[in-house]
């Protein structure tokens, strides 16, 4: 990459709700994780920046629908003062959580910055309302809170609403097919919208080349990924809280990603739900970080 690297480091995880097994989710621990396996002394950046989130909590709220909206909202604020506090032109961003709802700080940053658009590479839409939600798990709403969709206390932070426009989203990778309710929703919507097979039939470099046609087309004052990595194959990345079995390949990613990243108006990527508890001797994080090197480079 010709770009210097920033890293933010986002060990957040109050968008998730906890497994009986656990004593929270362990996606907080990723950064560390990800440091531990090497990839920011390969990486080498140039600046590493952090901010630890609160204790982990269940709070269910009444008027909003969901868990932890204050602690959430809270973080997102601060989130989007340290980046923008400490971008820098000519930087690639690259942020590591946590769990989805860290794509809220990121938006609200990316907003007061211009017109942003968002690629959305996922193995969930994460674009329901809350009553669509078994477990008021923030998580699993993101890509609707930054679009507009949900309650106002999240949706209009700091009266920013939406974050994104819904016609500069491209939202790709949905292996979850089956629930009519929650397809309907973001087919509906003004989304780009690639499920897993229409991501295939379309081609992995050509739909990230239509999104940058897309870029170019509307005038946008730059892009920003979002990368959750249960988008991949649960035989190269089993260690996420909600599985499934299809998924993409590391092919299949740097055919998406490589495009992407060496255009110029690429703010950064964020990358979420890797758990480390899922992968205690780093089976599956240790190939993740090498091929996630290969693409930066």
């Amino acid at each position: 990459m010709k770009k210097d690297i920033s890293i933010f480091e986002f060990p957040f995880n109050l968008g998730l709700t906890k497994k009986e097994h656990e004593t929270e989710p362990g996606v907080k621990k990723l950064p560390d994780w990800l440091r531990k396996l090497g990839l920011h002394q390969k990486i080498n950046p140039k600046n590493i920046f952090r901010l630890d989130g609160p204790e982990y909590a269940m709070d269910y709220d009444e008027e909003t629908g969901v868990k932890n909206p204050y602690a959430i909202i809270e973080y997102a604020k601060k989130q989007s003062g340290l980046i923008l506090k400490n971008y820098q032109k000519d930087t690639f961003h690259l942020m590591l959580g946590g769990d989805c709802s860290i794509l809220i700080g990121s938006a609200l940053a990316l907003k007061q910055l211009g017109n942003y658009g968002l690629f959305y590479l996922d193995g969930h839409t994460d674009y329901i309302p809350p009553r669509l939600s078994p477990s008021g798990g923030v998580a699993g709403m993101d890509l609707a809170i930054v679009s507009g969709l949900g309650h106002e206390k999240l949706t209009n932070i700091d009266h920013l609403k939406p974050y994104f426009s819904e016609e500069h989203i491209f939202c790709l990778g949905n292996a979850e097919t089956d629930d009519e309710e929650y397809v309907e929703q973001i087919q509906n919507s003004d989304i780009h919208y690639f499920d897993l097979y229409n991501l295939r039939k379309n081609g992995f470099r050509k739909t990230s080349e239509d999104f940058l046609k897309m870029v170019e087309e509307k005038n946008l004052d730059g892009f920003f990924i979002h990368f959750d990595v249960d988008v991949l194959n649960d035989k190269i990345m089993p260690a996420v809280d909600s599985r499934m079995e299809d998924g993409i390949d590391y092919n299949n990613l740097k055919d998406i990603l490589q495009p992407l990243i060496e255009n110029e108006k690429c703010f950064g990527m964020e990358i979420t739900i890797l758990d480390p508890d899922y992968d205690p001797n780093g089976e599956f994080t240790k190939p993740f970080v090498n091929n996630l090197i290969q693409i930066l480079q």
